[in-house]
């Protein structure tokens, strides 16, 4: 019996809400197949799509990988900065660059869909 997509959307978000890294599509397929053997990669797939266009999870477009949402992005964006070394993700709110952002896109009558922000570096636990 196919799950309703909110509790396929609660274990997905469960599964990465307990990694402490930015998980691949495969990853949470993976972890759900434990409890859900005949689950197939098209549904993970639709299920991050649908997390992602609510707001509730982010795909990391660099590197290809998701992470729960953990801030409210009602008029924002998010920053995530992504340490190389051990994987972290901290969530940033850059509201103060929303007006920036429309304003560049704006020049060239761009309309942006969406705000993500990110940066690649070092934590400060790996930068010590």
């Amino acid at each position: 019996m196919r799950k309703p997509a909110a509790a396929r959307q609660k274990d997905v978000l469960t599964v990465l809400g307990a990694s402490q890294r930015p998980m691949t599509a495969y990853q949470v397929l993976e972890r759900l197949q434990v409890g859900e053997p005949n689950i197939a990669p098209p549904t993970v797939y639709r299920t991050l799509s649908a997390l992602t266009d609510q707001g509730r999870a982010h795909r990391l477009e660099s590197i290809k990988a998701f992470v729960p949402c953990r801030c409210s992005h009602v008029e924002s964006v998010p920053v995530l900065a992504i340490c190389e070394d051990c994987g972290l993700v901290e969530e940033h709110d850059g509201s103060d660059l929303l007006p920036k952002l429309t304003a560049l896109t704006d020049k060239s009558a761009f309309r942006a869909d969406r705000h993500i922000v990110e940066i690649h570096g070092q934590c400060a636990t790996c930068a010590a």
